[in-house]
C-alpha cells in the first residue's frame, strides 16, 4: 500500500506540474520540429487543406476543406459489427484516410478529430493498447458507481449522471482493473474516443481537450480538475494536457506518414464532441441560437449568457469563446426509427404524414432501450411506443412528434433554469432533411427551424483544424 501511495502521489505531482502547462497554451510560438525557411518557402506556393473526422454513433465520416471553407471532399464509413470497438475504429480511421484523393491528400496542413461524449477507454498510456472494452457514451454505470461520484463532487454535477465519464473511471476503479495493471507494469491512462483516434495519429496519449473532459469532472471555467478530482487516488490516470478545441496538438507521427502518405507536418490539432463538432459547423453566433443535431441520438446545444448545469435533467455548459453552450442528448433520436423502418419505408410513409396541422395525439417515448439522459437522467427509463396504430404512417408521425416534444422540453428546461431564452434552431443531421418533421418541431418549439448550411460534424472539426493552423502558422507557412 505504500508503494501504490508513494506511486500515485509523484503520479499527482506530475499531473499538477505539467497541468498548468496546458491551461492556456501559447499556439503561436508552436512549430515542426526542423522546418527551415527554404521548406517554408517552397510550401507558401501550396494551398493547404484542412481535415475534420467525425466518429459518430454509427460510423465515421471525413470531409476536406480549403481556405474558403469551401468542401473539396467527403467520406463515410459504417463500422464493422464484428470487431471490438477499437479496432473498428481504428479500421475506419485508416479507411478514411485512404480514400482522401492522392493530390488532396499530401496537401493536408492539420485535421481534428471529434468523437462522442463520454466515450470512455482505459488504455496503456505508453501505447495505447486497449486494457478494457470501452464503454460507450450511453452505458449508465451501477448505481454503487453513481452514489460514490455523488458523494465526490458538487451536487448536481453533471460528472454525476450515470453515463458521464467520471462514472466509467469509478466503474473500473471498482473493478480493480488499472490498479491490477500496475501491478503488472502497465501505465494506465484513461482517454476519451475522440483523444484515442488522435493518438493513433500523433503518438500522444495523455492529450484531451476541454469539451471532452466537461463530463469527466474537468472545470471548464477555471480551467483545471478541482481538488475532488485531483486529490483522488485515480487521479493520475487523467489526461496530462487539457487544451481547446483547434489548440496545436503536435504532428502525425513518421510511420502515420509513410502509411498514409499525409504529409509528415500535418498538424494534429484538439478536438472536441460530435454535437458541439455539429454547432460549430453550423455558424451559429448570436446568443440565443441552437442547433439541434438529428442522428442517432438527439441533441441539443444553445448559445447561452449564462451556465446551465443541472444532472438531475442530463444537463450541462461547454466553454465556447466568452459565453456558454449549454444543453444535453438524449438517447432518443433516429436509432429508434431504425428500429421500425429502413431508409426506403421512410421514404415512402413521409408524404402520407398527416403533418404538423393534424397531431396524432399519441404519447410516446420512443427508446430503442431503457434508459435516458436528457431532459431527465434516468438510467431505468423504459420506452414508450404503445399503442401502435395500424397505419405505419400514423405510428412514424407519433415517433416524430414525440421525439420533437421530448427537444422542445429540453430548451423549455433550460430556459427555466436560467439559460438565454433559444430564438432560432439550426438543425444538423439526417432528420434535418424531412420537412414534415421539421414543421412538427417548428409548432412544438414555437420559434423559427432551418436546416444548417453545414449538417455535418466532420466540417466543424475541419474548421477546427484551420483554426489550429492558423494558431501555429505565421500566414506565409504553409505546410506540405
Amino acid at each position: 500500500m505504500a508503494a501504490s501511495a508513494a506511486a500515485t502521489s509523484a503520479a499527482a505531482a506530475r499531473l499538477s506540474r505539467l497541468a498548468p502547462r496546458y491551461r492556456r497554451p501559447e499556439p503561436t510560438t508552436w512549430r515542426t520540429p526542423g522546418r527551415s525557411r527554404v521548406v517554408v518557402a517552397q510550401a507558401a506556393r501550396i494551398e493547404p487543406l484542412f481535415l475534420g473526422i467525425d466518429f459518430g454513433t454509427s460510423g465515421a465520416r471525413q470531409v476536406v476543406i480549403d481556405r474558403s471553407e469551401r468542401v473539396q471532399s467527403e467520406f463515410s464509413s459504417a463500422y464493422s459489427q464484428h470487431e471490438s470497438l477499437d479496432t473498428a475504429w481504428s479500421s475506419a480511421l485508416w479507411q478514411l484516410l485512404d480514400a482522401i484523393p492522392a493530390d488532396q491528400r499530401r496537401r493536408i496542413a492539420s485535421l481534428a478529430i471529434d468523437g462522442t461524449s463520454a466515450t470512455t477507454l482505459l488504455i496503456d498510456g505508453d501505447s495505447g493498447r486497449c486494457l478494457a472494452p470501452p464503454k460507450l457514451y450511453n452505458e449508465a454505470q451501477p448505481q454503487s458507481v453513481v452514489q460514490r461520484a455523488r458523494q465526490m463532487a458538487p451536487a448536481e454535477h453533471t460528472a454525476t449522471a450515470a453515463t458521464s465519464t467520471l462514472c466509467k473511471v469509478l466503474a473500473w476503479d471498482e473493478e480493480g482493473l488499472w490498479q491490477g495493471a500496475e501491478a503488472q507494469g502497465v501505465e494506465p491512462a484513461i482517454v476519451h474516443q475522440a483523444d484515442w483516434v488522435a493518438g493513433l495519429l500523433h503518438g500522444l496519449w495523455r492529450v484531451t481537450d476541454y469539451n471532452n473532459a466537461l463530463k469527466l469532472g474537468y472545470d471548464p471555467e477555471a480551467e483545471l480538475y478541482p481538488d475532488w478530482l485531483a486529490d483522488q487516488p485515480f487521479a493520475h490516470l487523467l489526461p496530462l494536457a487539457v487544451v481547446g478545441p483547434g489548440t496545436p496538438v503536435g504532428p502525425i507521427t513518421a510511420e502515420v506518414a509513410q502509411r498514409t502518405g499525409l504529409p509528415p507536418t500535418c498538424l494534429v490539432c484538439g478536438g472536441t464532441t460530435d454535437s458541439i463538432a455539429a454547432f460549430v459547423a453550423a455558424g451559429v453566433s448570436e446568443v440565443g441560437e441552437a442547433v439541434t443535431s438529428l442522428g442517432s441520438t438527439l441533441a441539443v446545444k444553445l448559445l447561452s449568457e449564462a451556465r446551465v448545469d443541472d444532472a438531475r435533467y442530463g444537463l450541462y455548459s461547454h466553454r465556447l469563446g466568452s459565453g456558454w453552450l449549454v444543453g444535453g442528448a438524449s438517447n432518443t433520436g433516429g436509432a429508434v426509427l431504425r428500429q421500425f423502418f429502413s431508409d426506403s419505408q421512410l421514404a415512402e410513409l413521409t408524404p402520407r404524414l398527416a403533418g404538423a396541422d393534424h397531431p396524432t395525439g399519441l404519447d410516446y417515448y420512443p427508446l430503442t432501450r431503457p434508459g435516458e439522459r436528457c431532459p431527465v437522467a434516468d438510467p431505468n427509463l423504459q420506452p414508450r411506443l404503445e399503442p401502435r396504430p395500424a397505419d405505419d404512417a400514423v405510428f412514424l408521425q407519433g415517433i416524430l412528434e414525440s421525439i420533437a416534444r421530448i427537444e422542445a422540453q429540453t430548451y423549455r428546461l433550460l430556459a427555466d433554469l436560467g439559460a438565454t431564452p433559444v430564438g432560432r434552431v439550426y438543425t444538423a443531421g439526417g432528420g434535418a432533411r424531412n420537412p414534415v418533421w421539421t414543421a412538427i418541431r417548428q409548432r412544438q418549439l414555437g420559434v423559427p427551424v432551418v436546416v444548417s448550411a453545414q449538417a455535418e460534424a466532420a466540417f466543424g472539426s475541419a474548421l477546427l483544424a484551420k483554426q489550429g493552423y492558423a494558431l501555429a502558422n505565421p500566414p506565409a507557412a504553409v505546410v506540405m
